[in-house]
């Protein structure tokens, strides 16, 4: 049975196997475009407690339809409103009903930096979020060999994008880090199965830098969780399904903020590594 992240990924291998753009002129069109407002320094400004990275997602593969009339700049707006540093937003179609128009309406009511939240497996993938207004890329570690890991770093930092670069174990930790990045995410959603772990980014925590932005992702249902994801030192939450089946998006947001962010503890991560099929991961 073929897992999300294999079936997504080898979705978005053939559509890259399909672009006939000439990568060079993208790429100076790229450097030409407005750049966005900063992504990991809105992060580090959250005055020393947590910030949040407010997500724009109508469905998921796992749960189905989340909010399938989801107005992207009314719910950007109320992030906003609630104290949100930063905006996530989805730009894959198939699988979760976003599209770069979704990007585009979320950071015009917002005024705030956006994360392009797709699976990045090209070039021109770094480039596409540049054009479309974003101030950050996905990079996840999972879907991606180590040469297209670095060659994707190296292209979002010349385009003056930052990288969320998303791992979920102590292998895919160390190939991050190996490869330079500054700003790591943990998800506590296992993508090949979509199943939640709740300890898993208290787990890996030890073994981010403290140089480095760390954010965790996924299982987040409130104060509670992000209260134990800052004290166990992350700098950022990227929260979805919570926010966006709220009835008051900016008040649910508000409750994830401000939390102090104490010093990460020296350690080894201790999640266990389980490699993807490489034919998800295009090694």
């Amino acid at each position: 049975m073929p897992t999300y992240l294999a079936e997504i990924v080898a979705a978005h291998r053939r559509m890259a196997a399909a672009d006939d753009r000439d990568v060079d002129r993208l790429l100076g069109q790229a450097l030409d475009a407005p750049p966005g407002p900063p992504f990991a320094a809105a992060l580090r400004a959250a005055d020393g407690g947590l910030a949040v990275i407010a997500e724009v997602k109508r469905r998921s593969p796992s749960k189905g339809p989340l909010a399938p009339d989801l107005d992207p700049a009314a719910v950007a707006a109320a992030y906003a409103a609630g104290g949100a540093s930063c905006l996530s937003v989805l730009t894959d179609g198939d699988y979760f009903g976003g599209s770069p128009g979704d990007l585009a309406a979320a950071r015009e009511a917002s005024g705030l930096p956006a994360l392009r939240k797709d699976f990045t497996v090209s070039v021109a993938d770094v480039c596409d979020a540049r054009l479309m207004g974003a101030s950050a890329v996905l990079l996840i570690v999972a879907a991606l060999g180590d040469d297209e890991l670095a060659a994707f770093l190296e292209v979002a930092g010349r385009l003056g994008l930052d990288a969320l670069v998303e791992v979920h174990d102590d292998d895919e930790l160390s190939r991050a880090l190996a490869a330079g990045a500054r700003l790591v995410g943990v998800n506590q959603r296992d993508l090949a199965t979509f199943v939640v772990d709740t300890d898993r980014a208290v787990c890996l925590a030890a073994g981010i830098p403290s140089g480095v932005v760390a954010v965790a992702e996924s299982g987040i249902a409130g104060a509670h969780d992000a209260a134990r994801l800052a004290a166990a030192g992350y700098d950022a939450v990227l929260v979805g399904e919570t926010l966006v089946r709220s009835p008051d998006p900016a008040a649910a947001v508000a409750a994830l903020t401000g939390h102090p962010v104490a010093p990460r503890p020296l350690g080894a991560p201790r999640v266990p590594s389980v490699r993807a099929p490489d034919d998800a991961v295009g090694r």
